[in-house]
């Protein structure tokens, strides 16, 4: 494949025997590498000639130094301040400064007279505000963007003059001097001979300088472009065709080099994707059954996907060169330092400062990070420890008493990002500090990861030094927020082998035989219409300034060039629409296919093994056996019975296992806390009334105790928390309601004299054993009774439950279906009757009842077991025989649990 390098130097060698005084002018630092290899094949003795890019050549012509974004955002604020009477904050600066700049840099580099664009900026908004009767109401909000339109002029004239003063600019400015010094400049050097190589669109200032320069015969340019771009109204060709009917330069001397390759035969391959990993699946085959890659570009349209591209090549690529920068947002370490401040903006907001506690999962999110938790020898005993007590707030002092670090060296380190600071750059200190301790036992990406963040902590400790702009830490975050979402920390490499991973931009002047674009997507490609800036549509085209409509055929060049001189093409896209309506094709795909008809298309899915969905089977052993006899020896619960009911998978894990659930600090108060207060308080309420008759001023006096036990019950289950605002106050006051409306309808039901109620027993634990026909071992059956009472000569037992149950889930007509999760309380309660009548020899002749309590259905009263038919009369006294019928039932469940062959087998139909 003949490039276009190796072209236009086989050109500039046919005129020039000797590079000694040779300038190669190019678009892009990438260029420059490539180029230096191509002279280096090319001659083989002598001079390589000097090779500089655009902003290079700028910058000595205009003899400025380009400053860095931040300096200049900060020198802008400077220049601000001076300016106005009453200006805003850094951090309000800063969310309209950067659009500002950016303004300044496009007027700049497109020379336009800025008294001119400004006043008209500020006519334009005098306009708006006229009205005929002079009545125009404006709101603040109004008037303060009329005042700082107005301000532009005052700004950039200010701002211009102060950089002008330091010898240091934004582009825009350097492009505005060197257009006032470049008559200057050629005089100086005019044995230099100049050649600008690969530029397409250019601004105002560039086209001016390349014209003056030209106009020397001192200087040649080569364009990189196609006739079939050129010599039609492509889009692609635009700025080329009016370049070369405009400018003098050409009516005298030839267009250099228009080359004829897009319409040769190529293997062009469009394949739409399902979304963005399927793309870079795909391409990973592609790469994959690639023989070498060496002349191979993988160009992302959508420059965010890198992170995924390099998480999804194959093994096949050993050498890989990266054009573009790798999100400091994405950085392992970014998530440190975001965490850091995260310590002290919790602290502030949630009014801790004082006693300097942090919140826990601030804490955790510092202590558990990669970097420092290898640092911390009892890093889980703290966390458990932390847990179990329940602290939401963990003080500096908690830590140095609780925590064990690997040396004094870390525990000084990791214990100092817990110290309050006096000022931002105290803070940026710890930092530094926290940097230089890491990089000892960092290995050699993480120090790559920490250098570059160490140097941009210390240039803003530097700025803030001289400019003291960052008032408090929530104003340093989001700047430093800001700052990691637009910088990248750049990859090093060998650049002429193996695999180009590079953005769009970086392709130019460069050829490849094989080419790989990923989400050619319209929004993508070209980039959406939106544009910031305070500079209207309108004005931007009165003036010269470039709208969406010159970025769309800059893309346009992009995309065509890069096939030019390409013999194998696969262009990816989305096929999936997101929330934004995205999954349209490019605009240049569909030109493509009109240019070229030789293309194959194809649409790509994952591949999808559709499998039986296979549920989870836990075969028993003499091990599992052991572990149930020592379960029957313990004790088998009501909620034992009903989790294997619900889940012999869940069963296993929780009874046979004994895997509990994880714990973690309880930060609003969990449902079986609630449920547990509740009983609590009510056992307290009705344990010494325990043999006696209830009256309704019994009930009278439990009311007016029971928020007191409430209090005090949550004090003791709900350790180190705040019931005094927020979710937790509303749950508190839900235990409260529930325990009030539960002693209102006590005192209701006593206030009718017919009605006796009398408390046996409150809390009371039950147990029996049973025989199993199979086993040679006896059954323990325990639970616990909430209450037992006898109300009118009816003996009641009595479960409470905090949660949702109706009549339906206590129906037990047909025992068949009490496996059903539905009737699982059903379960619970007959089990309750059985253990009371069992162990206390219950005489069936008296009336026996068993049912619930729900807290959430009080207005349905007392729900009791049911054994009658559907929609028939309530059938709720409990006979030995219907317990009889009920413990066969239990029976068939404990055999099927204990019988070794029966395995443990997760239900097809289980909801969670």
């Amino acid at each position: 494949m003949q490039s276009f390098i190796s072209d236009t130097l086989d050109d500039i060698l046919l005129q020039t025997k000797s590079f000694e005084n040779a300038v190669f002018i190019l678009p892009s630092q990438r260029a420059k590498v490539f180029v230096k290899q191509a002279c280096k094949d090319k001659i083989a003795i002598g001079f390589l000639p000097e090779i500089i890019t655009i902003e290079q050549l700028i910058q000595q012509i205009s003899e400025i130094e380009k400053a860095e974004n931040i300096q200049l955002l900060f020198q802008f604020y400077e220049v601000y301040k001076s300016i106005e009477k009453n200006p805003d904050s850094f951090d309000v600066f800063t969310s309209w400064a950067f659009t500002v700049l950016q303004d300044f840099n496009e007027i700049d580099q497109h020379l336009v007279d800025t008294k001119d664009i400004f006043v008209y900026i500020r006519d334009i908004e005098r306009l708006k505000k006229w009205s005929v009767k002079g009545t125009f109401s404006e709101t603040e909000l109004i008037k303060n963007h009329h005042n700082f339109l107005e301000k532009l002029q005052e700004y950039y004239i200010a701002f211009y003059s102060f950089l002008l003063q330091q010898k240091v600019g934004y582009q825009g400015m350097l492009y505005r001097e060197s257009c006032k010094k470049i008559d200057e400049f050629l005089v100086k050097n005019t044995q230099k001979k100049y050649f600008f190589i690969g530029f397409n669109a250019l601004n105002k200032a560039e086209e001016f300088l390349f014209q003056k320069m030209l106009a020397t015969n001192n200087t040649a340019i080569y364009w990189d472009i196609d006739e079939a771009f050129l010599n039609s109204n492509h889009q692609a060709g635009n700025f080329m065709r009016i370049y070369k009917s405009t400018w003098k330069y050409f009516e005298k001397n030839p267009f250099k080099t228009p080359v004829n390759h897009f319409f040769s035969e190529k293997n062009i391959q469009i394949i739409g994707a399902a979304k963005s990993t399927t793309q870079q699946k795909y391409i990973a085959e592609i790469l994959e059954n690639s023989k070498s890659l060496n002349n191979t570009a993988l160009v992302l349209a959508d420059e965010t996907l890198l992170p995924i591209a390099l998480n999804s090549l194959p093994k096949n690529v050993t050498g890989i060169n990266i054009t573009m920068g790798y999100p400091l947002k994405d950085i392992p370490s970014s998530q440190l330092f975001l965490a850091v401040f995260q310590l002290f903006l919790s602290q502030e907001k949630l009014q801790k400062t004082i006693t300097n506690q942090f919140y826990y999962k601030d804490c955790f999110r510092v202590l558990q990070h990669p970097f420092l938790i290898k640092f911390i020898l009892n890093n889980d005993q703290f966390f458990n420890k932390i847990t179990h007590e329940n602290r939401l707030f963990i003080s500096q002092k908690d830590l140095e008493s609780l925590l064990k670090f690997q040396s004094e060296d870390a525990k000084k380190i990791i214990l100092d990002l817990f110290k309050p600071f006096t000022s931002i750059n105290q803070f940026i200190e710890t930092i530094l500090s926290l940097i230089f301790f890491l990089k000892e036992a960092a290995e050699t990406l993480e120090k790559e990861y920490l250098f570059r963040f160490f140097t941009i902590f210390t240039q803003l400790k530097s700025l803030q030094q001289k400019f003291s702009f960052f008032n408090d830490l929530k104003v340093f975050s989001q700047f430093f927020k800001q700052l990691i979402a637009t910088e990248n920390l750049s990859f090093q490499g060998e650049p002429l082998q193996g695999l180009q991973l590079m953005g769009m931009l970086e392709t130019r002047v460069l050829d490849f035989e094989t080419i790989i674009l990923a989400s050619a997507n319209e929004g993508i490609l070209p980039a959406n219409k939106q544009q910031t800036s305070f500079i209207p549509f309108d004005v931007k085209i009165a003036y010269g300034l470039p709208t969406y409509r010159e970025k769309d055929a800059i893309f346009s060049y992009h995309f065509f060039r890069l096939l030019q001189r390409a013999k194998n093409v696969f262009i990816l896209y989305n096929t999936e629409q997101d929330h934004f309506g995205s999954g349209e094709k490019s605009r240049f795909i569909t030109q493509l296919e009109m240019m070229k008809k030789d293309i194959s298309h194809k649409i790509i899915t994952p591949k999808v093994i559709s499998k039986p969905i296979k549920l989870k089977e836990i075969q028993k052993n003499s091990a599992i056996q052991e572990r149930l006899i020592e379960l029957a020896t313990n004790g088998i619960s009501p909620s034992t019975i009903t989790s294997y009911l619900y889940n012999p998978i869940q069963f296993y894990k929780q009874k046979v296992l004994q895997i509990k659930e994880f714990n973690d600090v309880e930060e609003t108060i969990a449902h079986n806390t609630l449920g547990t207060v509740v009983h609590e308080t009510l056992d307290d309420l009705y344990k010494p009334h325990i043999g006696n008759y209830l009256k309704s001023t019994d009930i009278v006096a439990m009311e007016k105790v029971a928020k007191d036990l409430v209090t005090a019950k949550f004090s003791k289950h709900f350790i180190n928390g705040n019931i005094s605002t927020g979710k937790n106050r509303l749950i508190f006051e839900v235990a409260n309601r529930f325990v009030s409306n539960f002693l209102s309808k006590e005192k209701q039901l006593l206030q009718d004299e017919n009605n006796q109620l009398k408390i046996i027993a409150t809390e009371q634990n039950l147990s029996i054993e049973i025989e199993i026909d199979g086993f040679d071992f006896p059954f323990k059956i325990h639970g616990n009774v909430d209450r037992i009472d006898e109300l009118n000569g009816v003996l009641r037992i009595i479960d409470y439950k905090t949660g949702k149950v109706t009549k339906a889930n206590l129906k037990a007509n047909n025992t068949e279906k009490l496996r059903e999760e539905k009737f699982h309380k059903a379960v619970q309660v007959l089990l309750y009757a059985y253990l009371f009548t069992k162990s206390t020899s219950f005489d069936f002749s008296k009336p026996l009842q068993a049912g619930i309590y729900s807290f959430k259905s009080l207005n349905e009263g007392f729900l009791q077991i049911d054994f009658a038919e559907q929609r028939k009369s309530p059938e709720t006294l409990i006979s030995e025989e219907k317990l009889n019928d009920f413990l066969a039932v239990l029976k068939t469940f404990i055999t099927e649990m204990y019988t070794i062959d029966n395995a443990f087998l997760e239900p097809a139909d289980l909801k969670y």
